[in-house]
């Protein structure tokens, strides 16, 4: 399968919509370019499943390679395994179902969707890199898009919410652009000059000291991206201030970004000071569960409970991969997707009711689901998701991670692995009286008698993340195959490292 197409489509997309002014036409055009790309996606996966299955086991398939700006070395570079395949699915998922929650925007209509579309290029491109700076040149993309979005589109504080969200992200993407130049300044390709290339550079070994150098470099610098303590303050600030679509976008995909690059990127190119530095890790980590957790239980806007909730779940991504196991890289990946998914769903469920509502403060809501019966349940759904119960894909990926994390049979690993868990009580205690302080009980204002319930477009994008939840929750095993053969390779080549091989 070609994956050009992958980033051709939404890029060709984005192009389109300039192309219309009639709001009406734009939409249209946005959804058909979202529809195509989870086709692609779908077809990506099935395509991929039979190569798998009829033997091929190289470590990326559908393979694209072109010189770009050979001065360097710099190559069009791309190819995907089973994790960088979850990714473009999960993307595909989120941009459609944003697209439909945006169907009522009617200000700048034209640059609204065109940036949201062009967010996904950035996304798209990032999952299916294999050259270094291929990969830096898409994390880049998408970051000024999300700068406009809030800060023309948000709400409240969207000014200081979209400009504290790029400078905390800029500096992230320094410390990675650092990081990459070291690698590729210590790298040498069949040519004997220096390289970019994702593959050839994980079969070098570069000295542990220098390791030790530009590894947490990489892994703090993805580490913003995914929200990682204590530099996670841009990401409760961004989500409350910005669009529905632009939120679900934000902790659906953008935050997944540097699970993702801390996993491929640090983890993978650096594995022997990813072992040096893994009790940072995981103190970390499980400091941004257990806090986020309860700096979520002082939250009173819906939005700003689910956005200090999307810093504790990203917590489990990076606890998983602190853990280095191959089950709990596994569970960190299932999280990435099933946090993505979920997240996307409760932002949607909230800009929802925020809309007929007018509030998202949990004291001046109550009795919605005598009103607004889908809408809630929606909102009911997500909630369940985010606090583990089983059935649902939070809980698949959560006890993955927690899995995973306890085959390291010392007392740190899992004194860790058990203050994780504990958050688990804290998610139900803030999820269950947020839900039903807002949802359940009396009807606390009469103009909610007269509310409308979702609109088709809602509807179906509920039903495709509800789908995309419950086909992780109830069926794991076909997610779990895809990634967990990948996430063997990568820790057999942390091992290898470790003994010198």
């Amino acid at each position: 399968m070609n994956l050009s197409i992958l980033i051709i489509v939404p890029l060709l997309t984005a192009l389109a919509i300039l192309l219309f002014k009639n709001p009406k036409q734009i939409k249209i055009v946005a959804f058909a370019g979202a529809a195509i790309q989870l086709i692609l996606s779908l077809a990506l996966l099935y395509f991929y499943t039979i190569e798998r299955n009829a033997g091929n086991t190289a470590k990326m398939l559908f393979i694209e390679r072109q010189a770009w700006y050979a001065n360097f070395n710099i190559e069009y570079y791309l190819g995907v395994d089973g994790i960088s395949v979850a990714m473009v699915l999960l993307t595909s998922f989120v941009v459609l179902t944003g697209i439909l929650f945006s169907w009522k925007i009617e200000d700048k209509v034209k640059e609204f969707f065109f940036l949201l579309v062009f967010l996904s290029v950035g996304a798209y491109g990032f999952f299916l890199s294999l050259d270094l700076f291929l990969m830096f040149f898409f994390l880049e993309l998408a970051v000024i898009p999300k700068f406009l979005l809030i800060g023309i589109w948000g709400s409240g504080k969207k000014e200081y919410s979209a400009m504290k969200l790029v400078l905390m992200l800029m500096g992230g993407s320094a410390l990675i652009l650092i990081s990459l130049i070291g690698i590729y300044y210590n790298s040498v390709g069949a040519t004997g000059a220096h390289i970019y290339d994702l593959l050839s550079i994980s079969k070098q070994q570069m000295p542990l000291n220098l390791q030790m150098i530009f590894f947490p470099m990489a892994f703090l610098g993805f580490g913003v991206f995914t929200a990682i303590f204590p530099f996670h303050t841009w990401a409760p600030d961004g989500h409350s201030s910005a669009p529905t679509a632009a939120s679900m976008f934000l902790a659906g995909i953008s935050m997944k970004l540097g699970g993702y690059g801390c996993l491929r990127v640090a983890t993978y190119l650096m594995p022997e000071a990813a072992k040096e530095y893994s009790t940072i890790i995981i103190i970390l980590s499980t400091i941004a569960i257990i806090y986020g957790a309860f700096a979520t239980m002082m939250q009173k806007d819906l939005k700003y409970i689910n956005a200090y909730s999307s810093v504790s779940h990203c917590g489990f991504v990076l606890l998983g991969i602190g853990m280095l196991t191959k089950v709990s890289i596994t569970g960190a990946v299932l999280q990435m997707v099933s946090h993505g998914v979920m997240t996307a769903l409760f932002f949607a469920a909230i800009g929802m009711i925020y809309e007929r509502s007018h509030t998202r403060m949990v004291a001046e809501l109550g009795g919605l689901l005598k009103t607004i019966p889908f809408i809630s349940t929606v909102i009911f759904i997500a909630g369940l998701c985010s606090l583990g119960l089983p059935g649902f894909s939070g809980f698949v990926a959560e006890m993955t991670v927690f899995v995973g994390s306890w085959q390291n049979p010392d007392n740190f690993h899992r004194i860790a692995t058990i203050l994780g868990c504990m958050s688990l009580v804290v998610t139900a205690v803030y999820i269950l009286r947020a839900l039903g302080k807002s949802v359940m009980g009396p009807i606390t204002n009469e103009h909610y008698l007269h509310l409308k319930d979702a609109t088709w477009n809602e509807k179906l994008a509920s039903s495709l993340l509800i789908l995309a939840i419950l086909a992780i929750g109830c069926a794991p095993f076909w997610l779990n195959n895809l990634i967990s053969p990948d996430s063997q390779n990568i820790m057999e080549h942390v091992a290898r490292t470790a003994i010198g091989q």
